[in-house]
This record gives C-alpha cells, structure tokens and sequence, in this order.
C-alpha cells in the first residue's frame, strides 16, 4: 500500500527510486558567519597587523554590517573595562583613546 506522502515524495522529486537517496541538487554552501564572528575576528587581527585576516574577515559579511558589530564589541569592551575598574564607560571610553576628562 502506497502513502500519501510517498506518492508526495515521489512527485517533489522525480526520478527517484524507493531507498535511494536523492542525488544532491547543489554544492555544499560554506559556513556562513555572522557578523559578531566577523567583528572579533577584524578587530583581533587589527591589534595583530595581519591584513590577511583583516580582509578575510571583511568578506564575511557587508560592511555596514562589520561596521556595527565592531561598535557592538568596541561598547561591551568598554562596559566590561568600566565595571572591572569601577568607573564609568565614559572615563573608560575616554582614557582609551588618550582623551581628557571631559
């Protein structure tokens, strides 16, 4: 007795014998990252000088979209430094950049 969904399956995919695997329609796509894996991988390479990695990165994702997820990373480093030292992000932002009180 035939199902329905085998009668369905057999429709979507055509050619395709009973027990056989469907033959892949397509190449395997390459892991996608997002753009916090982009953001932390530019920046590290940044502090590293390897340009290598830098432009690797920067293919990952557009560039609006590396452009926020540094920021992203650029404010939790400075929320975390301002709580490790018991000052505000403001003072931390500040200092970091060699920047007066302001």
């Amino acid at each position: 007795m035939t199902s329905m969904f085998g009668i369905l399956r057999r429709a979507v995919t055509p050619g395709r014998k009973e027990g056989r695997p469907a033959a892949p329609t397509r190449a395997p796509e390459r892991r996608q990252h997002n753009l916090f894996e982009a953001a932390a991988t530019f920046v590290a390479a940044s502090v590293d000088d390897d340009e290598d990695r830098m432009d690797e990165a920067s293919g990952w994702v557009s560039p609006e979209a590396l452009s926020f997820g540094v920021g992203e990373l650029a404010c939790r480093a400075v929320i975390a430094l301002a709580r490790e030292r018991d000052q505000s992000p403001e003072t931390v932002a500040r200092t970091l950049l060699g920047l007066s009180d302001g």
